[in-house]
């Protein structure tokens, strides 16, 4: 099983790869976890990532991204497939990840575009919130804490994360719709593209998944 999910902030991509990735026994590679984790090895990409972009708030390039992508796939609990998580960002990182796909003899199986309405984006992005204390995540409608404003597990104060701020998430999504967006016709024209409604909650979603790639 190779597949990205692809959609927008808030789609819900990091949730169905958790599931999928119990379901088929693969890695389910995120770019924020790629760079965290190549960072804390050490690598030398990993901290080029850190020293010199990510870690001073700043977009990594496409060169050493796919750099970090290339060095993550190398590893053994690849060879049955991945599941990747935000990424390809660009159209330039398709077609770099083509190439690298099909140097690896590992071509993609398919792209899972999770279609999701701003309206929905804003309320699942606006309402999450995370202990200040041990990083707990809770969101105000789907998943509540027991007290408002208060972590079930530790007691300590939830609040809004700073990429969560209302301004925040509008950047977020104008980057997505220039940026990412325009991949939907990129896979859709080679025939690898399957949409799902990722407005439905997380298991109606998870079903429309499983029967997208049940096509196949």
């Amino acid at each position: 099983m190779r597949l990205i999910l692809l959609g927008p902030p808030g789609a819900g991509k990091g949730s169905q790869a958790k599931v999928l990735k119990e379901r088929f026994g693969v890695p389910h590679i995120s770019t924020g976890d790629m760079f965290r984790d190549a960072a804390a090895r050490g690598t030398e990409l990993g901290r080029t990532a850190h020293d010199l972009y990510w870690g001073r708030g700043r977009l990594v390039p496409d060169d050493v991204t796919v750099g970090l992508v290339r060095e993550r796939l190398a590893r053994d609990d690849c060879r049955a497939g991945f599941i990747l998580d935000g990424f390809p960002r660009t159209h330039r990182q398709a077609e770099m990840l083509d190439t690298l796909l099909a140097e690896r003899g590992q071509p993609l199986d398919r792209v899972i575009y999770m279609k999701t309405s701003r309206e929905v984006i804003l309320q699942r992005l606006g309402g999450r919130r995370v202990c200040r204390s041990c990083g707990a995540n809770y969101h105000v409608v789907n998943m509540a804490p027991r007290v408002e404003g208060t972590c079930d597990a530790c007691g300590g104060a939830l609040e809004r994360r700073p990429d969560d701020a209302d301004e925040t998430i509008l950047e977020r999504l104008r980057v997505y719709e220039e940026q990412t967006a325009p991949l939907v016709a990129y896979y859709g024209e080679r025939g690898l593209l399957s949409t799902v409604d990722s407005d439905t909650p997380v298991e109606g979603t998870h079903a429309q998944v499983m029967r997208a790639l049940g096509e196949r």
